[in-house]
């Protein structure tokens, strides 16, 4: 599935989404990471669902978002509620999706000029 967003090339812009890979400006990336409009980290420790944990966001918290999208891979999993909330309470808003919804929903907050992180599971 190809996305379109015009904006200039210093934004992390998500520009196409297929199970397995995004292309995240011109990089191909086939591993989960984590993504701001200014920030992308590539190393991210979660590799499954049951890896999302507090700690496991530490990185995507870190960049202060406005609000968090998690996307869990193929298929829409909830984390724990305990996780939620705790994020919730820090005022931080929470989107969780299955990562094409993610990567779709990144770039239309990215596009209002939210401050928009988006954590997501390559599987």
């Amino acid at each position: 599935m190809k996305f379109t967003l015009d904006t200039t090339s210093s934004v992390n812009v998500i520009r196409a989404y297929a199970p397995g890979r995004i292309n995240v400006n011109d990089r191909l990336l086939s591993k989960s990471f984590v993504i701001s409009a200014t920030t992308l980290i590539e190393d991210w420790v979660s590799k499954s669902f049951e890896d999302i944990s507090l700690e496991n966001l530490q990185a995507a918290l870190a960049l202060e978002p406005e609000i968090l999208v998690i996307g869990t891979g193929a298929s829409l999993h909830f984390p724990d509620p305990r996780l939620m909330a705790e994020i919730q309470q820090r005022g931080i808003g929470l989107e969780i999706l299955d990562t094409a919804a993610a990567c779709r929903t990144y770039n239309v907050l990215l596009s209002e000029n939210r401050k928009v992180v988006a954590a997501l599971l390559m599987i």
